[in-house]
């Protein structure tokens, strides 16, 4: 492993460590007051330009990088944040129905 796969995988690391804080904070709150769809949207985006390049790599060299499973992992956990986004974005107009 490179110097350089290594600072990029700690990145994802980093940023993936994140998530699943996000994650239980949408899921106990019960909200989506506070939440931007549109940026976690962006951030998929980001991953998926990220993985892209590992895969145009993969067919190039035949050798698929172990970042691969980290940006999958992250845009996982953002996939799960965002549908929870939706979740809680129902809570809220029935809340605001009973209102």
């Amino acid at each position: 492993m490179t110097f350089v796969d290594f600072t990029e995988i700690a990145m994802l690391i980093l940023f993936g460590a994140s998530w699943p804080f996000n994650i239980a904070k949408s899921y106990r709150s019960r909200t989506a007051k506070g939440k931007s769809v549109i940026f976690e949207i962006i951030v998929v985006i980001g991953y998926l330009f990220g993985l892209s390049g590992k895969f145009v790599t993969f067919s190039q060299t035949g050798h698929l990088a172990l970042s691969v499973w980290f940006y999958i992992a992250d845009i996982i956990m953002v996939c799960i944040d965002m549908a929870l986004y939706r979740r809680n974005t129902i809570i809220d107009s029935e809340s605001c129905a009973a209102d």
